[in-house]
């Protein structure tokens, strides 16, 4: 169940949105989409769903396109939510069940155990709009995936819940990998793609700037972080050939260096004057090469 995209292209006039992206997304996997605002994210997520024609190229799914007969397979929590605010929600979610082939009892069963599962057995008869928006967004998770899809696309899922709410759905998320479900989600928060993706793709007008596994980009990145946490002044570790970034914190020092070497030279120099409490060598953050990468480009 491979979700292939070849050369696709998006055009609204001269406005080029999704520029030749080719992606492979493999099945049973979370896989990350990251960019600004207006890097193409969501037009890619309609052209997958088929809710929007690609301008040129191909998207298959299991080697088929995707269309009216695929789409009891598929979820798709959209950005902007839409539930019928006047409905109640066990009348919505039933009724969106149905329409992806579900019969009635079935859809009644898995909505009261994502309910319970999310605490709010209690909201079964109530009406959207009478629902706070983080409890709102929950409903409207369980739309997506109600039906028990084998692809489930999240654009922004986490945006707008709090921490708690944010660490539930995390949760409910990584089940339903586990159980066999291939997830592709789009997040502007960079923790959140580093902690479920194990690959992911960075794009920057409708291109792909950085696609592959984490593993490997953060490994081709090739620069590393040091935090130094010390009783005296760090700022003469600037001046250390392969010191690319020096920021100062409440604490010490935070910088970023070319290579591991380096950060022995750090230690070598710091060592003997004065206490040290912390010295921690890091891999790059997914924000420093988002930054570097996205940065870079518009040069």
């Amino acid at each position: 169940m491979t979700l292939n995209l070849d050369q696709v292209t998006k055009k609204f006039g001269q406005f080029v949105a999704v520029d030749h992206l080719s992606l492979v997304i493999p099945e049973k996997e979370m896989f990350g989409f990251l960019g600004a605002n207006g890097a193409g994210k969501t037009t890619t997520f309609r052209m997958i769903l088929g809710i929007m024609d690609a301008t040129e190229g191909d998207i298959t799914w299991n080697g088929k396109k995707i269309d009216y007969s695929t789409s009891p397979f598929i979820g798709y929590l959209p950005e902007e939510r839409g539930l019928y605010p006047k409905l109640k929600v066990r009348d919505q979610l039933i009724y969106l069940a149905r329409l992806r082939g579900m019969d009635k009892n079935e859809a009644l069963k898995e909505l009261n155990y994502w309910l319970a599962r999310f605490n709010v057995p209690e909201y079964i008869d109530k009406r959207v709009e009478e629902l706070s928006k983080g409890n709102q967004q929950k409903i409207q998770f369980i739309a997506s995936v109600l039906h028990k899809p084998q692809l489930l696309i999240l654009d922004e899922p986490f945006s707008g819940l709090d921490p708690v709410n944010v660490e539930t759905l995390k949760s409910a998320v990584t089940d339903l990998r586990d159980n066999g479900a291939t997830i592709v989600f789009s997040s502007h928060r960079m923790e959140h793609v580093e902690e479920l993706c194990e690959n992911l793709c960075i794009m920057h007008h409708g291109k792909p700037v950085v696609h592959g596994s984490l593993r490997e980009i953060k490994k081709s990145f090739g620069k590393k972080n040091v935090t130094i946490h010390a009783d005296f002044d760090l700022m003469f570790l600037q001046d250390i050939p392969g010191v690319l970034k020096t920021k100062k914190t409440a604490q010490g020092m935070h910088l970023q260096i070319s290579s591991e070497d380096t950060a022995q030279t750090i230690l070598n120099q710091i060592n003997g004057k004065g206490f040290v409490r912390k010295f921690e060598l890091e891999e790059p953050s997914l924000n420093d090469i988002f930054i570097e990468k996205v940065g870079a480009s518009y040069e």
